[in-house]
């Protein structure tokens, strides 16, 4: 075969393969051709050495390229992957449901939920499984920014349009044409951005500050809020029409309190990152401390459980252990008789479950070992964790 048909022999094998085509006989036709069909450069002879060598340099930092593209393709889909956001509760299986639904289409979806629930998380794997996840994801937090700013960094502005506007800006809208835009705390967003803020949504246009025409975009609106939105409405504080063109589909994301038996997961999860992060050995944890991480009541949601294990890992010798625990989290433990975030007392049925979990827990989520410590046969265990949909 000739040196073309070689090249597109390599390029079946191994298409990120980096070939250099050298040759005897120049022309253009040949050069255009092999460049066509893959080929990193087109060397001709006679060459200077320095010059080939620069050639091969070259071509050694784009394999590179390659794998580090490579690479970064693979973590993405871990980290923006449902593998990402962790909990076997049913709670969290209707969130998965439901974002597996609507990932693929065009839809603005609304995601609500306390402060730490993950929902930018949520905003990211939604982008990550459509058919966007090739082109931009751009956020802004919209309680972060005053009124002037935000409006500048949403719709851009012309050069001149204000002190400081030393160039034309495009804005994010403009910024994240074909793939996705998240609004964070968008229930914080003032009435005038609102009237603004509902011509993009509806009409996928933006009129750049200091400027009176109209630009088209293309991107899909994703919002989260842990605002009741529906309450602003009702109190004058938000938008009617501008709420519902948002919440077309809404995504609640549960607290952290409503699906406690997640936390084990969670916690094993988080010593795994902080020890790599670390760079140490991962440690087991104590019973009596992952009761205190399962009964706390986590205000501050998935966030704060994390903040709490880096610091008990962090301060923790052999294990992790109760006096590794924020204060907080142990002060709640030292009370005898756990109490639900409304005030009343668990249920016997809701005692047994925790203690189930927590057993668990305990051994590392080795079920003959828990079931003997509990006294009862695997196959009771196995029962009840059905019921628990925790199997």
């Amino acid at each position: 075969m000739d040196g073309l048909a070689l090249l597109d022999r390599i390029k079946d094998v191994d298409a990120e393969a980096v070939v250099i085509v050298m040759t005897a006989y120049s022309s253009v036709d040949t050069a255009v051709a092999s460049l066509r069909k893959g080929a990193y450069d087109y060397v001709t002879k006679p060459f200077v050495n320095e010059d080939l060598l620069q050639s091969v340099k070259n071509a050694l930092r784009q394999r590179e390229l390659f794998r580090e593209n490579r690479a970064l393709r693979r973590e993405l889909d871990r980290r923006y992957s449902f593998s990402e956001i962790i909990g076997t509760s049913e709670v969290l299986q209707q969130v998965f449901r439901l974002v597996e639904k609507v990932a693929a289409t065009n839809t603005n979806i609304l995601i609500q939920g306390e402060s730490g629930t993950g929902k930018e998380l949520v905003a990211r794997a939604i982008h990550h499984n459509s058919p966007r996840a090739d082109r931009p994801f751009v956020t802004v937090n919209c309680g972060a920014l005053p009124e002037t700013l935000l409006e500048s960094e949403l719709f851009g502005h012309t050069k001149g349009a204000f002190t400081g506007a030393v160039a034309n800006k495009s804005g994010l809208f403009r910024a994240a044409e074909g793939g996705t835009v998240f609004l964070d705390e968008v229930g914080e967003v003032t009435p005038a951005m609102q009237v603004r803020l509902l011509r993009a949504v509806q009409e996928h246009e933006v009129t750049p500050v200091g400027s009176s025409a109209a630009v088209r975009f293309d991107a899909r609106i994703l919002c989260a809020t842990n605002r009741d939105l529906e309450k602003e409405v009702a109190e004058g504080r938000f938008r009617e029409d501008l709420f519902y063109r948002l919440n077309v589909i809404e995504i609640h994301l549960p607290p952290l309190r409503e699906r406690r038996e997640d936390i084990p997961l969670l916690v094993r999860h988080f010593i795994t990152h902080t020890a790599r992060e670390q760079g140490r050995v991962e440690k087991p944890i104590e019973p009596t401390a992952m009761s205190a991480l399962i009964n706390y009541a986590w205000h501050g949601n998935v966030r704060e459980l994390q903040n709490a294990v880096e610091r008990a890992f962090t301060l923790s010798g052999a294990a992790v252990d109760l006096d590794s625990l924020p204060p907080r989290v142990r002060d709640a433990a030292s009370h005898e008789t756990v109490r639900d975030p409304d005030g009343l007392r668990p249920t016997l049925s809701e005692i047994e479950r925790r203690y189930i979990l927590e057993t668990l827990a305990s051994v590392n989520q080795d079920k003959a070992r828990a079931a003997n410590i509990l006294g009862i046969d695997l196959s009771t265990l196995y029962r009840k964790l059905k019921r628990y949909d925790a199997v």
